[in-house]
């Protein structure tokens, strides 16, 4: 398992951590600014793509959640239940798939980025 992505539980809160400064997550955010000069890949610009790919592929993700991106990090945060911890385990199965799998990132860069609010 690689560190770019974890998952961080206290009494209140279980939140993803997609640390987007980890080298390999910088050399796909290079590439996809590449494509698109929109998508310079920080923290911001995350959110952007993920909302747009939730929206679209997982809506039950964003349930609950709060989105909280900075420079060189995307965090989610969900208010502390089972089905939440359940979300929030599926959000970082979703990014590990993208990053596994970049050319998906790169293909909706290509075709679909007049549909993402980029930052």
């Amino acid at each position: 398992m690689s560190d770019y992505v974890a998952v961080i539980k206290n009494e209140k809160y279980v939140s993803v951590c997609f640390y987007v400064e980890e080298d390999r997550i910088m050399t796909i955010g290079e590439k996809m600014n590449a494509i698109n000069e929109e998508a310079y890949m920080n923290g911001y610009n995350w959110e952007a793509f993920l909302s747009y790919y939730l929206t679209k592929f997982a809506p039950d993700v964003l349930e609950e959640m709060d989105a909280d991106p900075e420079a060189g990090m995307y965090a989610a945060h969900y208010p502390l239940t089972p089905e939440n911890e359940l979300r929030a385990k599926k959000l970082v199965e979703i990014i590990r798939s993208l990053i596994e799998n970049e050319e998906e990132l790169y293909r909706i860069v290509q075709e679909e980025s007049g549909e993402i609010e980029w930052d």
